[in-house]
């Protein structure tokens, strides 16, 4: 899936409401209002959708952008501001999914013609703050590594590589965009938020107040509901990551290593550093004059041929274990069952760690791995990269015999959202993953014949 096939998907949905308003419900006050109306309330409910299948996935983003935007102010005048992002990380999660049910019953609310004005100014506000989000992001484009956004002078030439978020989430994992194109998708968006603003008297209504009300409340619940399903007690129904049920990791990590290695140099992007100056040069004309831009005046950048198979997040699927080595070609390779506990972050920290992840270490999780252990099963638990002590404590707390590997903790996010959550893997495999509060039995898991059937 494109954005241009969604888009167009999406047109056609609006095509055929605003025909439907129009001519069969007759309601004719103007059918380009219409159009617009049903085009932007199909596009938020289709991007609150595929948000609303991971909340997580989006909290997680919201976590990486207050990253960056504490690191932008920390240096400057508004160093003031720079502590507030770290507090409002804390509640990333929330914010998801606020703004998740907010964007879907926005969505519905411009469809229907609910509270016409005030649907209009938090639609206004809602594409005018992604505006400014996505510009910011696409600008650090321009902002090369050691300089700050707000220190202008020293931008220089675009990089995909300057930027540290490198899609937006408008869509989720559904459909990565890169932060230019949702730039201009969200500038592009701010048409029909602008016509709303000075055209509510023309937007068409549906059915009764207390009927638009009542539609617009119930999918406001239905969304929540459904949201939290998708991280509170269960791991999302639809798994547009990498790492879904069925994957052959080790066969897909193979294939993007040899792609990434059959990659060509096209060419060579200079940049002076001085002057900001830029030439490109194909790889013949820079090996006869690579002499006249030595590396302490220009930045050398490659221009290199797109990899046959496009780079996942299986290939940064790499773990240290208490020796230092990676774990993972030998688990790639095992015949064997292996029970993986995923857990991006232990809370709490030594000798203070947060009882009520224990609970769910020894309640859901243990009784399970044990039983694995005991029928000849591997266990190991996966988590961020944390001081050995640490690690050794959190063991002794929960009483873990099974070794712990470490790893990036945006990686292990993408594996599984859960925390702790439990990933069953063979001959390079994922058979199957399960939140900790869906976690079954061995016993049941033995008796779905899960273990002797992939």
């Amino acid at each position: 899936m494109t954005l241009t096939t969604l888009l167009i998907y999406i047109s056609l949905a609006a095509l055929g409401l605003t025909g439907l308003t129009y001519f069969a419900l007759d309601k004719r006050r103007s059918p380009v209002m219409s159009l617009l109306q049903n085009f932007a309330g199909a596009l938020f409910l289709v991007s609150g959708y595929v948000k609303a299948v991971d909340p997580l996935g989006t909290a997680y983003k919201m976590e990486q952008y207050f990253a960056e935007f504490e690191s932008t102010f920390a240096d400057t005048a508004g160093s003031f501001l720079a502590p507030m992002f770290p507090a409002l990380a804390e509640y990333s999660v929330g914010f998801s999914v606020f703004m998740i049910v907010l964007e879907i019953a926005l969505g519905l609310a411009l469809i229907v013609g609910a509270w016409p004005k005030l649907t209009s100014w938090l639609f206004f506000g809602i594409v005018a703050f992604f505006t400014v989000l996505t510009g910011f992001t696409y600008l650090t484009g321009y902002v090369p590594s050691g300089v700050n956004f707000f220190d202008t002078a020293n931008w220089g030439a675009y990089a995909d590589t300057n930027m540290k978020v490198t899609d937006c989430g408008c869509f989720g994992d559904f459909l990565k965009l890169e932060p230019r194109t949702s730039f201009f998708k969200d500038i592009a968006l701010l048409v029909p938020a602008i016509a709303f603003l000075f055209g509510t008297g023309k937007m068409h209504q549906l059915f009764n107040t207390t009927g638009r009300t009542l539609a617009v409340a119930g999918i406001a619940l239905l969304s929540l509901g459904y949201g939290m399903s998708n991280y509170v007690w269960d791991i999302p129904g639809q798994d547009f990551r990498p790492f879904k049920i069925g994957t052959d990791v080790a066969a897909v990590k193979q294939a993007e290593m040899e792609s990434e290695n059959n990659v060509t140099v096209l060419g060579y992007a200079l940049t002076n550093k001085a002057t900001g100056e830029v030439a490109n040069m194909t790889q013949a004309e820079f090996l006869k004059v690579y002499k006249d831009y030595p590396e302490s005046d220009w930045e050398i950048g490659q221009q290199l041929s797109e990899p046959s198979v496009v780079r996942t997040k299986i290939s940064d699927f790499e773990l240290s274990d208490e020796n230092g080595d990676d774990p993972v070609p030998e688990l790639l390779l095992s015949s064997e069952y292996t029970f993986l506990i995923v857990a991006y972050k232990l809370k709490g920290d030594k000798g203070t760690w947060d009882a009520e992840y224990v609970a769910k270490w020894q309640q859901d999780i243990a009784p399970v791995v044990e039983a694995a252990g005991a029928n000849g099963h591997k266990v190991a638990a996966m988590t961020k990269y944390n001081a050995p002590a640490n690690i050794a404590d959190f063991k002794s707390a929960i009483g873990a015999d099974y070794p712990f590997w470490t790893g990036d903790d945006i990686m292990l996010k993408t594996i599984i959202r859960a925390n702790p959550g439990v990933v069953l893997m063979k001959d390079g495999k994922i058979i199957n993953k399960w939140h900790h509060e869906q976690l079954p039995a061995f016993e049941v898991i033995a008796e779905e014949d899960i273990l002797a059937k992939r």
